[in-house]
């Protein structure tokens, strides 16, 4: 999945790691005999597939409870922005998420990150805002980032307090804003903050509120996300595009002059086809557009309780493919090359190149478009992070 080849599929190759890097690839015939030699273990993988280690961009692993009832309300006809309006959606969610204990939110969170792990993802995202209070997205966070220190897993920490307003501050989302960027210094002082996200719709915050996040971020050094352009246009990413944004998510309402900000400031759009599936949605991403533009396209499972509770990045690929109409490698480079640049992780992960994290996947699969054609079953055989084989 290296830039600027189509797949960069190696028949009958080999690839050597050093220490949590890869120190050689390429295919077998050459391969240096001193290396060949050198090396202290050897694995035929019997004609696998091997990719780069997936990477899950955006999800929402943390949080307590679950939102059935509300799936089937869907399916009574009750809308999204009727069921959010009504106390429900992710302000139902932080009620469960205070709720619970701890040890109840590492449990569900643990479990979630191990069924991700399984199909090859080796790096996720892991985004706050069930908590919205000072104590329980730091909770949250600090769930977020055990992750990475009990599981072989890459995990990115993003702050998103500007996720809903909270019963505490109901009618008053300027001091809500206030509040959560008095948050940030402390959060990002205890290094549990990778990233700032906010979302910036009808039913979430305006765009100047959301700029304060940003600008609160941008004090502390930290890069910005965005859910943007989701249930409407509020022109989000032309903000988030102001401030360098790393991604802009959902993406169903950007427009033309979105699109072009988007390019200009090398900010990746991340499509979530799982809470398009799940929310019945119509209105498609831009693709056309965001193709002819030279835009870097992510997808990534969204996992939530609400609105995405999917644990198939894999099943995300065909999705990607048969909603969005990509390309399956397309979709592909959407969990790889371009998912490790929305997360600024580039320079280290999302292909397999020399010098980067030895994070692969191997699979029972005879070519890489297989990954969004088969669903509904797992074909990962082997996994591999920073150099070490982990047990899917």
């Amino acid at each position: 999945m290296a830039t600027g080849a189509a797949w960069g599929l190696i028949e009958h190759g080999s690839l050597v790691t050093e220490g949590d890097c890869i120190k050689w690839l390429g295919p077998d015939a050459k391969l240096p005999a001193a290396l060949a030699k050198a090396s202290a273990h050897e694995h035929d993988l019997g004609g696998a597939l091997v990719t780069p280690g997936l990477v899950d961009c955006h999800t929402h692993l943390v949080y307590g409870g679950q939102r059935a009832n509300e799936f089937e309300l869907r399916l009574q006809g009750a809308s999204y922005d009727e069921i959010a309006r009504a106390g429900g959606g992710i302000r139902s969610t932080v009620a469960a998420t205070r709720a619970a204990s701890d040890g109840e939110l590492w449990s569900g969170a643990r479990q979630r990150a191990l069924a991700l792990m399984a199909e090859g993802v080796t790096t996720i995202e892991v985004k706050s805002g069930y908590g919205l209070s000072a104590e329980h997205e730091a909770r949250c966070l600090r769930i977020a980032r055990l992750l990475a220190h009990e599981l072989p897993l890459t995990v990115r920490c993003t702050s998103l307090g500007a996720h809903a307003l909270p019963p505490e501050f109901a009618g008053r989302p300027d001091d809500y804003i206030e509040a959560a960027c008095a948050w940030l210094p402390a959060l990002h002082a205890q290094g549990l903050v990778d990233a700032v996200d906010a979302f910036c719709d009808d039913i979430g915050f305006t765009p100047a509120q959301t700029r304060r996040m940003f600008e609160a971020a941008k004090a502390l050094g930290l890069p910005v996300k965005l859910h943007a352009e989701q249930l409407s246009n509020q022109h989000g990413c032309e903000l988030a595009a102001q401030f360098q944004a790393l991604s802009c998510d959902h993406l169903e309402h950007l427009d033309d002059a979105g699109v072009q900000a988007l390019a200009a400031a090398g900010t990746v759009a991340v499509l979530l086809p799982g809470a398009f599936y799940f929310l019945r949605e119509t209105r498609l991403p831009p693709l056309a557009a965001l193709r002819a533009a030279g835009v870097p396209i992510a997808i990534a499972s969204d996992h939530n309780p609400g609105s995405s509770p999917g644990l198939s990045l894999l099943l995300m690929l065909n999705m990607a493919c048969t909603l969005f109409r990509l390309t399956p490698e397309e979709a592909l480079l959407g969990v790889t090359r371009h998912a490790a640049r929305a997360l600024g992780l580039q320079d280290r992960l999302g292909q397999l190149q020399v010098g980067l994290q030895a994070d692969f996947a191997v699979y029972g699969l005879d070519h890489p478009r297989e990954l969004a054609y088969w669903f509904g079953h797992n074909p990962c055989l082997r996994v591999v992070r920073a150099g070490v084989e982990v047990t899917p």
